[in-house]
C-alpha cells in the first residue's frame, strides 16, 4: 500500500463512499445555490456546502454538508439525490459539532432544524429580511438528538432557541428529546404550515417562513399548563354542554344541575331497583329533546331486548301484557332508530378484554356524545388485559376516563351494590352509600356524580313497591348530596312518572 492510498483511506469510514473522496478534495468541488429550493449561492457559501456534478458536468448528483469540530470541517455527509445518505471523514460522534455551528454568531436567537437544507432555508429566509446572516445551526437527523448533549453549554449561551423540526411524529418526537436537553426556560417551538422549512419557503416565501420563527412559543411538558391557556381551559369549562335530566327525575338536578361532557356518571342500587329502567326514560329524553348521537352498551341484554324495552316505552305500552300491532310497533322503531342516531354495541358474549374500551372509543368516533354501559361488573368479571379483581377495575374506570376527555362525552356508568350481613337490603328500599359500591375505590373516585337509588321490593303497598327513591352520593361540581326525589314506575306505560314520596328512611 502506497502512502497516498494509505492517506486516502484514513480520511474516509465507508468503503462504499462515492469515488473514496478525501476531505482535501470534497473542499475542491463548487459551490452552487439550489434553485429549485429557492437557495442561493451565498447561503451554500455561508455554510461551505458543496455539490458534486454527473458525468454531463452539469447536472448536480450530490451534496456536501459539512461538519466540523472546534471550527475545524473533520467530516461529510454526503447527500447522493435523492435521498442516499453516506459520511466521508467524521460526521458524529464526541465533540462533533452541530451542522453550521462553526458559522453560527452574531445573534441572540438560535434556531435548530432538523436537516442541512432546512437550517440553509431559514438562513435564506433570515438573509431576505435583514441582508445578514443570523444562527441558524441543524441535526443530522431527527434520530441524533444526543448530538445536542455534547453542545449542551453552547446552546444554553442564547437567550432562546427554537426548534423547528418536522412536523411529522418523528419530528415531535425529537422536539421533546430536545427541550429537554437544552432546558424548557430557554427553548421555544415554531409551528410551521408545512411539513418543514424548505416546504415552507418554497410554497409560502421568506416571510412566512420568518413568521413562524417570531411566533414560536415557550415550551411546555405534555399536562404543564399555563398563561393564557389557562384561561382557554377556564371558558371551556364555562361553555361546557350541559342538559337537564328528564322530568321524571329531576329531582336530580337542583343538586347536580344537569349531565356535563366530559364526566363519568355513576348510577348505582340494588337487584332489581330500575336501573335500566332509569337510564331509557334518559336516553328517550336525549333522543326527543337534542340532535346527538346515542351510544348503548348493554352487557345484560341483547340487542333484541334493548330495542323491545325502548319501543314499549315509547308506545307507553307494556308489551309483556298488551297485544300491539306491527304498524305501531315499527312506527315506535323509526322513531327511535331509523335516523341511526341511537346506536348499540352486539359484544356478543365477549366483554372482559381491551375490545370493549376500543369499541366505546369508536362509538365516540361515530359521533356518540352520550354513551350508557350497563354495566361495569360485568365488564370487568373475568379481567382486562390480564388483570383481575380491584385491580381489573382500576384498570378499566381508568381507561373509560382517558376516553370520556380524549373525546369529551358523557358516559353514564351502572355499578352493582355490595352486599353483606352488616348491610341492610337495599331491596327493602334502603338507600346505599359510596362505600356499598362493589369493586376498588377507583369507581367512586373516578366517577364525577354518583346517583344511587332503591325502591323497597316487599311491600304490600303497590305505590310504595314501585316508586324509585333517589340519593346523590357525590357531586364534584356543585358539592351538593343528599336526597334527590322520587320517581313511581307505571306498569301499565313501563314510564317513570315524578312522586311525591317523601319518605327516605
Amino acid at each position: 500500500m502506497t502512502a497516498a492510498t494509505a492517506t486516502r483511506k484514513k480520511a474516509t469510514v465507508q468503503k462504499d463512499d462515492v469515488g473514496f473522496m478525501t476531505l482535501e478534495e470534497i473542499g475542491e468541488l463548487d459551490v452552487r445555490g439550489f434553485q429549485e429550493r429557492n437557495i442561493r449561492k451565498n447561503i451554500a457559501e455561508h455554510y461551505g456546502v458543496r455539490v458534486r456534478y454527473g458525468d454531463d458536468g452539469k447536472t448536480i448528483v450530490s451534496h456536501f454538508y459539512p461538519y466540523t469540530k472546534k471550527g475545524v470541517i473533520v467530516g461529510y455527509k454526503e447527500r447522493e439525490l435523492p435521498k442516499k445518505f453516506s459520511i466521508h471523514g467524521e460526521a458524529k460522534g464526541k465533540d462533533l459539532e452541530l451542522f453550521g455551528q462553526n458559522v453560527a454568531t452574531g445573534g441572540k436567537r438560535l434556531v435548530i432544524t432538523e436537516g442541512e437544507l432546512d437550517a440553509m432555508a431559514v438562513s435564506q429566509a433570515q438573509f431576505d429580511k435583514y441582508q445578514k446572516f443570523y444562527p441558524v445551526v441543524s441535526l443530522a437527523s431527527a434520530s441524533q438528538t444526543n448530538a445536542l448533549l455534547e453542545q449542551r453549554e453552547w446552546l444554553r449561551s442564547f437567550e432562546e432557541v427554537v426548534l423547528m423540526f418536522d412536523s411529522d411524529e418523528p419530528g415531535q418526537k425529537a422536539v421533546a428529546e430536545a427541550a429537554k436537553i437544552i432546558g424548557f426556560d430557554k427553548v421555544k417551538i415554531a409551528k410551521l404550515p408545512e411539513k418543514d422549512p424548505c416546504d415552507v419557503l418554497l410554497k409560502h416565501g421568506s416571510d412566512t417562513l420568518m413568521k413562524c420563527v417570531f411566533d414560536a412559543t415557550s415550551y411546555s411538558p405534555a399536562g404543564i399548563v399555563k398563561g393564557e391557556e389557562i384561561w382557554s381551559r377556564y371558558k371551556e369549562l364555562k361553555s361546557v354542554t350541559t342538559h337537564p335530566y328528564p322530568e321524571c327525575i329531576g329531582g336530580l338536578n337542583p343538586l347536580l344541575k344537569g349531565m356535563r361532557e366530559g364526566e363519568i356518571v355513576l348510577f348505582t342500587s340494588g337487584t332489581g331497583s330500575g336501573k335500566s329502567t332509569v337510564v331509557k326514560e334518559i336516553i328517550l329524553d336525549l333522543l326527543d329533546t337534542t340532535d346527538k348521537k346515542i351510544g348503548i352498551v348493554s352487557l345484560e341484554e341483547s340487542i333484541g331486548d334493548t330495542a323491545e324495552k325502548l319501543i314499549g316505552m315509547k308506545l307507553r305500552k307494556n308489551l309483556e301484557n298488551e297485544t300491539v300491532s306491527e304498524a305501531e310497533e315499527r312506527a315506535a322503531f323509526e322513531a327511535l332508530f331509523k335516523d341511526e342516531r341511537c346506536i348499540m354495541l352486539d359484544h356478543q358474549g365477549s366483554v372482559s378484554d381491551d375490545s370493549l374500551i376500543d369499541k366505546i372509543e369508536y362509538l365516540c368516533l361515530l359521533g356518540c356524545r352520550y354513551i350508557f354501559l350497563d354495566h361495569i361488573t360485568i365488564a370487568v368479571s373475568e379481567g382486562a388485559d390480564g388483570k383481575t379483581g380491584n385491580e381489573a377495575v382500576d384498570y378499566v374506570m381508568s381507561a373509560l376516563l382517558k376516553v370520556v376527555k380524549k373525546h369529551n362525552i358523557w358516559l353514564g356508568v351502572i355499578s352493582h351494590l355490595r352486599k353483606g350481613p352488616e348491610r341492610k337490603p337495599f331491596e327493602e328500599g334502603y338507600l346505599p352509600s359510596v362505600d356499598d359500591i362493589k369493586g376498588s375505590g377507583s369507581i367512586k373516585q373516578i366517577s364525577f356524580d354518583i346517583i344511587g337509588f332503591a325502591r323497597n321490593m316487599t311491600s304490600d303497598d303497590d305505590v310504595v313497591k314501585n316508586t324509585i327513591k333517589f340519593r346523590v352520593l357525590k357531586a364534584r361540581k356543585t358539592g351538593q348530596t343528599g336526597n334527590a326525589g322520587s320517581a313511581f314506575y307505571d306498569r301499565e306505560t313501563t314510564r317513570l312518572k315524578k312522586s311525591d314520596m317523601m319518605d327516605f328512611a
